[in-house]
């Protein structure tokens, strides 16, 4: 095809990103007691965000409790 200048497009739209993990009627606020942000923060693996650190010890607790 040299020389053309037709476009070539898909015929389904392609996502761009991060892959959603969650709804966005699963966001939620939490507040913690004072220095309970820094302990996590200490605690956090090179590169680990703190919203997946938060999903996991959730999901922990859960499995716990049985739910």
């Amino acid at each position: 095809m040299q020389g053309s200048t037709e476009l070539m497009v898909a015929s389904t739209a392609r996502r761009v990103g991060r892959i959603r993990i969650n709804d966005p009627d699963e966001k939620v606020t939490a507040r913690f007691a004072a220095g309970t942000l820094d302990r996590i923060k200490a605690s956090l693996e090179p590169k680990e965000p703190q919203s997946e650190f938060l999903r996991v010890a959730v999901e922990k607790e859960l499995e716990r409790r049985g739910k």
